[in-house]
């Protein structure tokens, strides 16, 4: 028993101290684990995702792999199942595919009836909504790994829906707080037209407010995503960008809602005025990057390439944590049952390493993750938020996004 009880310690510890999180948190609960049962428990894992019609980026650079996000989902259970084997806990991960919503919700629901009980989810906001109504009344936890959209942590939210993706408001939050630290406070915003650029501006305007930076203008790009130039586009572009940024009051930086990767890349180093450019562009706030190698992030990303043969994506990083926040409370519960899973895994008393430095943990108001975001160019790690100076009575953590005070979220009841 007691040969038993060192190998689990060491092989949570392994995880763990590369994650950032302290080996000595897990001493205590291995010494006390329970004697394994002799069946195997076996924790099954869903990954739903939505095969949407999305526009290509303006760089071929940027082009998603076929595997994004799934691949960090294989990763999480490879790291469930380092930890699940010395606990008799095996963890397998099943996905399916769907271009069509409604057909998605049919194949997610056939699984749940199966069996699947934890599902991870790669879809646009509307279709997450409709799998949260369709399960609302079976023992299933969806776990957001792709929709950024506040509405679904505030007035929309599911009590079956919790968060790993980081919510546009922590990411606005994230790299407000670098800007005006830098006091770079002047903000000359150009937005584009789409819903999901109208809902980045919104939170640009909030962050600015919270954190005292001021939009000094605003103008819309109107673009045809069906016009682009394939052979010799640049130099229409190097004449339309300094004429549209021309006249702009003067401002400290050009900030850009561009979700859709349209035009924002267009703007850095075409601008009228010399301004560094930030937003979805430029300078941008993301929860991972592959030139991240603090915290035992290389070993973390070494182990990704030898997976993937490629880098690791923050939709991958999402679905890693969604597949590792199961690990950790199987792990940490030592049983399979959902309800104590869920309950664990929103309780005080959990904590996901992350390879941040810091503990991750979820919001009891909402079901979204807090952690820190980097704040980073195409290449580098520039910082990482929360900023010093920005302080918070509970945790400097929910510094980003929406505070407990501020939540809309009805469906959640805080813990006492």
């Amino acid at each position: 028993m007691r040969s038993s009880v060192l190998k689990t310690i060491c092989a949570l510890a392994v995880i763990s101290v590369l994650a950032g999180a302290s080996p000595a948190a897990f001493a205590g609960d291995a010494a006390g684990a329970a004697k394994p049962a002799d069946a195997k428990l076996t924790i099954p894992i869903l990954l739903a995702r939505e095969l949407r019609d999305i526009q290509p980026p303006l760089s071929l650079l940027d082009m998603a792999p076929a595997d994004d996000g799934v691949s960090g989902a294989k990763l999480g259970v490879a790291d469930n199942n380092t930890t699940g084997r010395f606990l008799n806990q095996e963890f397998n991960l099943d996905v399916v595919e769907n271009p069509k919503p409604e057909g998605l919700v049919a194949d997610v629901a056939a699984k749940v009836a199966a069996g699947s009980k934890f599902i991870v989810v790669d879809a646009s906001a509307t279709t997450l909504l409709t799998l949260a109504d369709a399960l609302k009344d079976k023992e299933v936890i969806l776990l957001n790994a792709a929709a950024p959209d506040d509405f679904l942590r505030e007035e929309q939210c599911r009590p079956n829906v919790m968060h790993t993706a980081p919510a546009r408001s922590m990411l606005t939050d994230a790299l407000t707080q670098y800007l005006v630290w830098k006091k770079w406070t002047k903000w000359f915003l150009v937005l584009g037209t789409r819903p999901e650029d109208l809902a980045y501006a919104a939170e640009l305007r909030r962050s600015a407010k919270r954190f005292g930076a001021a939009i000094v203008e605003e103008r819309t790009f109107q673009y045809d995503p069906g016009s682009r130039r394939t052979d010799g586009g640049f130099e229409q572009v190097q004449q339309q960008i300094p004429t549209f940024t021309q006249g702009a009051k003067a401002h400290d930086i050009v900030m850009v809602a561009d979700e859709g990767e349209l035009f924002g890349e267009y703007l850095p180093f075409r601008t009228w005025d010399p301004r560094p450019v930030a937003g979805t562009a430029g300078l941008t706030a993301t929860p991972w990057h592959p030139a991240l190698e603090l915290w035992g992030g290389t070993q973390f990303q070494n182990r990704f390439k030898k997976l993937a043969n490629r880098i690791m994506r923050p939709l991958d990083y999402n679905e890693w944590l969604a597949v590792r926040a199961v690990g950790e409370a199987a792990s940490r519960k030592r049983t399979g049952d959902f309800k104590e899973l869920v309950a664990y895994m929103r309780s005080k008393d959990f904590e996901l390493a992350g390879f941040k430095g810091v503990k991750t943990t979820f919001r009891d108001w909402n079901g979204q993750l807090r952690q820190p975001l980097l704040v980073v160019t195409p290449k580098m790690l520039v910082s990482v938020s929360p900023q010093p100076g920005f302080l918070h009575q509970v945790t400097e953590l929910d510094t980003l996004g929406y505070d407990r005070p501020e939540t809309r979220c009805k469906a959640y009841q805080p813990s006492k």
